[in-house]
């Protein structure tokens, strides 16, 4: 279910059922469930960055005082252009995924931004050229 889904999330419950070869109402109790349990959080729309304009993403890689991660993450989300925020174990801290319209623009986030919040230490960009589609469910 969770396969179907992701792959098209504006699947009808019929169609669903069909494809999963169960009752509507099996397949509506499911679905539920995993609302219910936040397997599932939501429903939305996969965005091209490219054509919505956000043609440069890169990755960067933030290292932080140990005592401000904890705040860090509200002032990460209110930056724009910022996709992506995940705390992490190994030679940095935060991992962030940016996508703005042009690289004037990415470093601005990075030098202005970023390296201006209260208890960053350093960063890392690493600019993506590619992007390969593929789904973890798929």
């Amino acid at each position: 279910m969770l396969a179907e889904l992701s792959a098209d999330g504006r699947l009808a419950v019929r169609a669903l059922a069909e494809k999963l070869h169960i009752s509507r109402t099996n397949a509506y109790a499911r679905l539920e469930r995993l609302l219910a349990e936040g397997v599932i959080t939501g429903f939305g729309a996969r965005i091209d960055p490219r054509r919505a304009g956000l043609g440069t993403s890169a990755y960067i890689m933030v290292t932080v005082e140990q005592t401000s991660w904890r705040t860090m993450a509200t002032d990460l989300h209110e930056i724009p252009y910022v996709d992506h925020v995940a705390l992490v174990g190994g030679d940095f801290d935060i991992l962030l995924l940016v996508r703005t319209p042009d690289n004037s623009t990415l470093r601005d986030v990075v030098l202005e931004r970023l390296q201006a919040l209260e208890g960053v230490r350093s960063t890392r960009t690493w600019l993506i050229f590619e992007e390969l589609p593929g789904s973890v469910l798929s």
